[in-house]
């Protein structure tokens, strides 16, 4: 009789079978670190990195604390060597001439020869690559009873320095695209932010920073036993692919799918075998759907020395494909566009005469996904008004929408330290705060699936990662733009990077092609307009740099991509003019028709008059990035100050961790930070009350929370603006802000603070990214105020509006009030006015009044609020008046606000030290950063995440209330 096993038992028996079944793991051997001249000697551990081993020995301390990131520099100018005695490995092995010894690594940073018994095993130089290395002969004669398992890590800025002054390296035009350790991340297939970037640290870590095994695979089946730590495996699944698309679909060529063709489930597994299964076979079923297939015929398994299956290290693809009526799966959407319904994905391998079968399973949803890159019909142009050109959006499921959210960063500068309640927090913010999409940057990781051993779809069980990212954005109802990791740099072309990047790209579009959130794969991230700009400037050899782009991101890049995948679409670039054409894939670059629009861009202006200025806006189909950098709040600094002399806005220590504008070089602190702090300076001088009180830690937390202030309100106008371009001739369906997370408690453009803290603009993008929402728009030059309601509803919305003229005492001047519809995915002026003598309200100066705005409509089965705020003149010039906030304690940590005075502008409440979460209002929806009426009392709770929090009943007492009156009072 065949033998069964099962994914769901023996993931919860994990621990007992790393030492008596299939798998161990080496993070159970006894490892050690140490330098190369050998005078630094610790414990070593598997998932880790040599900064985390440092610091758990004790030899150095939070790597993030004071200038760490400086006087710790000398980590990177060391190699380092890990090693482990596998003697306890040893004692597990069963003796049999018909087993198999895998070594396996989901992921090495990043150049590191690997020995082991005393034998050569390989060299390896891509952090993106997962690595299975057969080793059964090695341990079965080691050198001179070698027992050790060794990986000599090669400093990678010293191996970058080395590669790219040979003689026979590529030169490349100097364009200012480096950060503190210039010049060589091009060249290493290594996380590009971990040379530094200007949002971040550069600590260049290395280590085994993912899950490392030795699998070994036995021919011969245990005895009969209810003892579930004693199977054996004949197999390793070490790669699974399953890409769901529609009956007839092929992504390549960018024609839309038949939303009624039936799903089409291919999968493809990657076997180490060593057993021959002549006759093998797949059966897939859903359970929840009472759904199954019969056994589904593969192509023969080959056993130990037969043909392509002679080495085992190199698996056998096994590929079938299971057809799904149309009608029976719920599909999945985005959480704010429906359900992102997922479904549990059952497979069963059947060796057939092998006498043995194998079940594991996996979440799946079903939808479809398309970038929209085909110009405009000239009958849509005609008929809606918009600008010719292409069209630059997303479809799911056949439906276009608008695209709101954020980029991500790496969530630390070592991932291996990164976990599960991290990174769900920082996914979960984002979809409290309405975001339906996240672009996870090509400068930094390929986000992990999960670590949860029962969803992931290899066997024998375990887990491959340290943390999960895509399974909780398919749970959470949230897509994933992912990219390739290439960023702002040429890359140069040779046989190994071509090599190198085959490997790396298939193996994880592979890997994600069986997650619903995933939306598209971009080449890498602000290249194309790079090598425009260097043809654009006259660099000589400029065409040599376009050809080399064109070969990397439109050829080379796009056949693998489509070779692993065909449920997703492809574009060369994060940031692009589009395509020429999309079958054949042919970059359009600047081959342009003036007056036309394409692709997709971005906006970064720093000069502080420009803020608000709305002819400074891209007029665009999508904005991919924008955004402005902030202080981190007074809390983080605390984490990472070490001096009273440190709490200063200006202050040595302050000023080192503003990487804008880049160093460029190993300068420190930062030379050029002057104007990232000038920048910022003189935004909150130009538009808020400067902050200045007679307690020098209270003004810093003033100055931090201030230019907080500023980046929210000039990145809520950009995201009016842009979404307002819904119902503009440039139709523009997306605004994605630069950035969600943080990787350090530094000045960034995040919402969100690295302890996992909520940002004034994190608070703010919960507004605007409602679906129904009301902004003014003003036009300082013509003094011209517009008031308009935008909606991404694929129905049209009733609604009703109303805006009042308030002066600074909280006494309200006029009301008035509109009943509307907004059609789909559109907008309605309700107001147009010219002339700040028509707009004010009689007898009133700009100075004295600020108006209030909100609408009220039902969206579904749920009604929707929206308020927004306009004040005629700068903050900085507005006549505020003593708010005297008062806060009342109600149960649990509610918090009730009233204002005793006048208006208290950007009334903000900050939860204590140590503690992450945030505030909603009664209906659950977050509240913060807002206009505190005198006679309109706010009530928020602070919902806590515990698992985050070291404080887990905090004192209500703690929390401190501010508003821009505190920025010149205490």
């Amino acid at each position: 009789m065949g033998r069964s096993f099962a994914v769901a038992l023996l993931a919860c028996l994990l621990p007992a079978l790393a030492r008596a079944s299939s798998v161990f793991s080496l993070s159970e051997l006894p490892w050690s670190l140490k330098n190369q001249n050998g005078s630094i000697v610790v414990p070593g551990s598997v998932p880790s990195q040599a900064h985390l081993d440092l610091l758990k020995a004790g030899v150095i301390t939070e790597p993030l604390l004071g200038i760490n990131d400086y006087t710790q520099r000398w980590i990177v100018n060391d190699n380092w060597t890990y090693t482990a005695d596998i003697s306890s490995f040893l004692k597990t092995l069963p003796k049999s001439s018909t087993q198999k010894t895998l070594l396996v690594f989901y992921g090495i940073d990043t150049i590191a020869n690997i020995t082991l018994a005393g034998h050569p095993i390989a060299w390896v130089n891509n952090q993106f690559q997962q690595y299975v290395f057969d080793v059964s002969d090695v341990i079965s004669s080691p050198v001179e009873k070698n027992t050790n398992l060794t990986l000599e890590f090669e400093s990678a800025w010293h191996y970058g320095l080395n590669v790219s002054t040979r003689p026979d390296a590529e030169s490349f035009p100097a364009v200012d695209l480096d950060f503190e350790f210039a010049g060589v991340r091009n060249w290493i297939r290594k996380v590009q932010s971990d040379f530094g970037w200007d949002w971040g640290p550069a600590f260049v870590p290395s280590g085994i920073h993912k899950p490392a095994y030795f699998i070994t695979l036995s021919a011969t089946a245990p005895a009969e036993t209810s003892d579930a730590r004693s199977v054996n495996s004949p197999i390793l699944i070490s790669e699974s692919s399953i890409d769901i698309f529609k009956q007839g679909y092929t992504a390549v060529t960018g024609i839309a799918p038949n939303q009624a063709a039936p799903w089409i489930v291919n999968v493809s597994l990657a076997v180490h075998s060593v057993i021959a299964a002549p006759r093998p076979s797949l059966t897939f079923s859903i359970p929840e759907l009472n759904l199954s297939s019969k056994p589904i015929a593969l192509h023969a398994l080959p056993g130990l020395g037969h043909g392509s299956n002679a080495s085992i290290s190199s698996p056998t693809w096994l590929t079938a494909q299971w057809s799904i009526p149309d009608s029976i799966p719920e599909r999945w959407f985005p959480h704010n566009l429906g359900t992102p319904k997922l479904y549990n994905l059952s497979l069963t391998l059947d060796l057939g005469g092998a006498g043995q079968h194998f079940t594991f399973q996996t979440s799946v949803g079903f939808r479809t996904i398309q970038l929209i890159q085909t110009r405009y019909p000239d009958a849509e142009v005609a008929a809606r008004g918009i600008t010719p050109g292409d069209q630059w959006h997303f479809e799911v499921n056949g439906k276009a929408f608008y695209s709101l959210g954020t980029n991500i960063i790496p969530f630390d500068p070592f991932y291996a330290r990164i976990h599960d309640e991290q990174v769900r927090w920082v996914i979960q913010s984002a979809v409290k705060s309405g975001q339906n999409m996240l672009r996870v940057w090509g400068g930094g990781v390929y986000q992990p699936s999960t670590t949860s051993v029962t969803l992931t779809p290899n066997f024998p069980p375990h887990a491959t990662d340290v943390y999960s990212f895509y399974s909780v954005c398919d749970e959470l109802g949230i897509l994933a733009w992912s990219e390739f990791i290439f960023s702002d740099n040429f890359y140069p072309l040779n046989d190994w990077l071509i090599d190198s990047v085959n490997v790396e790209v298939a193996q994880n579009v592979r890997r994600i092609n069986r997650h619903a959130s995933t939306a598209q794969w971009a080449g890498g991230n602000e290249i194309e307009e790079i090598v425009e700009l260097v043809a654009a400037y006259g660099y000589p050899n400029a065409t040599h740099y376009i050809d080399e782009f064109v070969t990397l991101f439109q050829d080379n890049l796009h056949d693998v991509a489509y070779s692993a995948t065909n449920s997703l679409p492809y574009t060369d670039c994060s940031t692009t003019h589009g395509a020429l054409s999309i079958d054949p894939y042919i970059v359009r670059f600047d081959n342009a028709t003036p007056g036309e629009l394409y692709g997709n861009t971005e906006r970064y202006d720093y000069t502080a008059p420009n803020a608000f200025d709305l002819s400074t806006f891209p007029v665009s189909r999508f904005v991919n990035e924008f955004g402005f950098h902030s202080m981190p709040s007074f809390y983080s600094w605390e984490e990472v100050l070490q001096s009273p002399d440190d709490f200063s806005f200006n202050s040595q220590v302050v000023v080192s961790r503003d990487h804008h504008p880049p160093a460029g070089s190993l300068a420190w602190p930062n030379p050029n930070a002057t104007q990232g702090q000038d920048q910022m300076m003189d935004a909150v001088e130009m538009w808020l009350p400067t902050p200045g009180t007679s307690d020098s830690n209270q003004t810093f937390a003033q100055w931090c929370w201030s230019t907080q202030i500023f980046q929210a309100m000039t990145v809520y106008s950009q995201i009016a603006f842009y979404r307002l371009g819904a119902g503009q001739p440039e139709n523009n369906l997306g605004a994605l802000v630069w950035q969600l997370n943080d990787i350090w408690q530094g000045v960034s453009w995040s919402s969100i603070e690295y302890s996992g803290r909520w940002k004034v603009l994190h608070y703010v993008e919960s507004s605007i990214f409602q679906p129904v929402v009301i902004n003014p728009f003003w036009t300082a030059a013509n003094e011209t105020l517009e008031i308009a309601v935008t909606s991404d509803r694929w129905e049209s919305v009733s609604a009703q509006a109303q805006w009042t003229w308030y002066d600074w005492t909280g006494k309200a001047l006029n009301t008035t009030h509109k009943t509307f519809t907004v059609p789909t995915l559109n907008n309605s002026l309700l107001y147009h006015e010219v002339g700040l003598s028509n707009i004010l309200p009689t007898g009133s100066a700009a100075t004295d009044v600020w108006l209030h705005m909100n609408v009220t409509a039902r969206v579904g089965q749920e009604t929707v609020t929206n308020e927004q705020y306009f004040t005629p003149v700068s903050l900085a010039n507005a006549t505020l008046v003593d708010p005297r906030i008062q806060i009342t304690h109600g149960p649990g940590l509610t918090f009730t606000l009233s204002a005793k005075g006048g208006v208290a502008a950007w009334t903000w409440l900050d939860h204590p030290s140590g503690t992450v979460g945030f505030f909603v209002d009664k209906t659950g929806h977050p509240l913060n950063g807002f206009y505190l009426i005198p006679g309109s009392d706010r009530t928020v709770t602070f919902q806590l995440n515990e698992a985050l929090s070291r404080v887990k009943t905090p004192n209500p007492s703690d929390f401190v209330v501010r508003s821009l009156w505190n920025n010149t009072h205490i």
